[in-house]
């Protein structure tokens, strides 16, 4: 059992829990609790740290335990593991999981393909929320720049809710280029946006399709809503202007699936 904050293994897991260039140097990120470990692709885990009292539970849930023998495990003192989680109530099983490698190569390849577009989104919730959301409607990959919160901040990695594991995602350099090129691949592309002229049940998503989501205060850059084959927006009632930006993600990736189950 580990039981010293002096450990290296403790010291380097507070270290990527704290620091993202740490964890993208490691090519790792950290998923905390039952679900993400019973979800995690066992391939790709590299290390699990389960604290005294999880491992105990553990025992008594054949799955879990099952997969902790193949995986291996090292078992930490409670108070120990409460420095190295991320969270306020910890579960007591935290593992190291590699990146994933995807390509926007990869995206284009999908059938008519479903895409998000994230642009300056800056909190961690919501883009956790949006790949969530997103593996639920069906979506073929999410597209995002490099000013995006970062996808293996520990918080967007519990909003996925495992999620994570299975939503292709690509962070690209420059977002207007990208956009072009999905242009060029018959992609069509639509800004939500205050200025939308259309609600967004009155258009056609069924061929391949991307959503524009711009930052939670700002929305879309000028540069980036130029690119849009069309505006949408989503109707309001009362004094409200506009939706978070994963309940928008969500609206918009929904009707898409409507449309495309119903053959619209």
């Amino acid at each position: 059992m580990i039981t010293s904050r002096a450990n290296p293994k403790v010291k380097q897991v507070i270290q990527w829990q704290a620091k993202a260039k740490e964890r993208k140097s490691a090519g790792i990120f950290l998923a905390e609790g039952f679900k993400m470990y019973q979800e995690a692709p066992e391939e790709d885990i590299r290390e699990v740290y389960v604290s005294e009292g999880a491992a105990e539970k553990a025992k008594r849930q054949p799955a879990i335990w099952e997969k902790l023998s193949r995986t291996g495990y090292e078992t930490v003192a409670e108070d120990l593991f409460s420095r190295m989680s991320d969270t306020q109530a910890p579960q007591g099983i935290l593992c190291v999981v590699s990146r994933p490698e995807y390509s926007l190569d990869q995206l284009l390849r999908a059938e008519k393909p479903l895409l998000m577009v994230l642009e300056n989104l800056q909190d961690p919730g919501n883009l956790g929320t949006i790949i969530r959301t997103g593996e639920g409607a069906g979506i073929t990959g999410v597209i995002m720049n490099r000013d995006t919160v970062d996808v293996y901040n520990p918080k967007t990695i519990r909003a996925t809710m495992g999620s994570v594991y299975r939503v292709p995602f690509v962070c690209e350099d420059d977002l207007q280029e990208t956009v072009k090129r999905l242009r060029v691949s018959g992609i069509r592309t639509y800004a939500a946006h205050l200025g939308g002229d259309k609600n967004y049940d009155e258009l056609s998503y069924g061929g391949g399709t991307a959503f524009m989501i711009g930052n939670e205060g700002n929305g879309l850059s000028e540069g980036l809503s130029a690119l849009a084959d069309g505006y949408l927006r989503i109707p309001m009632e009362g004094q409200v202007e506009s939706l978070n930006a994963s309940v928008a993600a969500a609206l918009l990736m929904y009707e898409a699936r409507r449309q495309r189950k119903q053959g619209v």
